[in-house]
C-alpha cells in the first residue's frame, strides 16, 4: 500500500489557508472519516497527534493515557 502524504497534502493546505472556504470545509469533513488520515494520525507521537487534533477540532484523534 502506498504511503500517505498527509503531512504535505495540498487539500489540507486549503483548510490551513482558509478554513471557511468550500475546499477547506470539504477537507475538514473528509478528515473525519478518511482511513489515510486516521492511519497518519495514529502513526504520530502523542504530543503532535494531540496538537493536530486540537488544531483541526478532531477530538476522536486525541490521545489520552487513561
Amino acid at each position: 500500500m502506498e504511503e500517505q502524504n498527509c503531512e504535505n497534502c495540498k487539500f489540507r493546505a486549503k483548510y490551513d489557508n482558509n478554513p471557511k472556504s468550500f475546499l477547506g470545509r470539504l477537507w475538514r469533513w473528509h478528515a473525519g472519516w478518511c482511513p489515510g488520515w486516521k492511519s497518519y494520525m495514529n502513526s504520530l507521537p502523542a504530543e503532535k497527534r494531540n496538537s493536530l487534533a486540537e488544531k483541526y477540532d478532531l477530538s476522536k484523534f486525541k490521545y489520552s493515557e487513561n
